[in-house]
């Protein structure tokens, strides 16, 4: 045979070896009409009071609200309820969605929060990077997990599908960039300091106070809309 054949044979399997290197790095293209969001939940939420936050691992604005939304996470533990879902901008930021893959896969080990942080303290390593699996592989050796059951389900459908899911509802929400906040339902424009959060929230709950009987509190379960 012709070196030109062997020639054209070769770029056939460098593209096809590309194509499954960085399969990862979006989503495969299936929907399934039956999954379900996410529901990542953390604190306790006395006032009935639900922060939910649209993020976007890869996201520079995101990434800069991260230790604001974790200082404000630890202050209202106790008080109200803080939710994330994912929203990656994969036209903006190739990697996001890879991200969202490996906090979702850590979620099926009962590491969501902890790859999460991971994720958005270490944002500016894996971003820039032409591969991030084996940066992804090394977070998740850090936090303990199984890292063959990690990388099995990084690659799933189950989780390709529940990151789709959450972007299908973000979308129906009518989001458009990252990170965007809801609190009880309602779209918030929050400002990048903590005393912006307080501000919001703590008006949230005194208006979920007043709507409830003088002296009575009850333990309300968060809403996952």
């Amino acid at each position: 045979m012709s070196k030109q054949f062997w020639g054209v044979i070769i770029v056939i399997l460098a593209i096809f070896t590309g194509i499954f290197v960085f399969s990862g790095n979006k989503s495969n293209g299936t929907k399934n009409s039956s999954a379900q969001p996410s529901s990542h939940l953390e604190g306790t939420s006395p006032s009935g009071v639900t922060l939910v936050e649209y993020g976007d691992y890869q996201c520079p604005y995101c990434g800069q609200y991260f230790p604001l939304v974790k200082q404000v996470q630890a202050e209202f533990a106790d008080k109200i309820v803080f939710q994330f879902r994912n929203f990656p901008l994969v036209s903006l930021h190739p990697n996001a969605f890879a991200g969202a893959r490996a906090a979702e896969a850590a979620a099926l080990q009962n590491k969501f929060w902890e790859m999460h942080d991971l994720l958005y303290e270490n944002q500016t390593q894996w971003s820039s990077a032409t591969d991030p699996t084996t940066l992804f592989q090394g977070y998740a050796q850090q936090l303990g997990l199984n890292t063959t059951q990690f990388q099995t389900d990084y690659a799933s459908s189950k989780v390709n599908d529940t990151i789709n899911a959450d972007m299908a509802k973000g979308n129906s929400l009518g989001i458009t960039g990252t990170p965007t906040f809801f609190i009880d339902g309602k779209k918030v424009e929050i400002g990048g300091s903590v005393q912006a959060f307080e501000k919001v929230i703590n008006a949230e709950i005194a208006k979920k106070g007043s709507a409830t009987s003088a002296g009575t509190t009850t333990q309300t379960p968060a809403p996952k809309n």
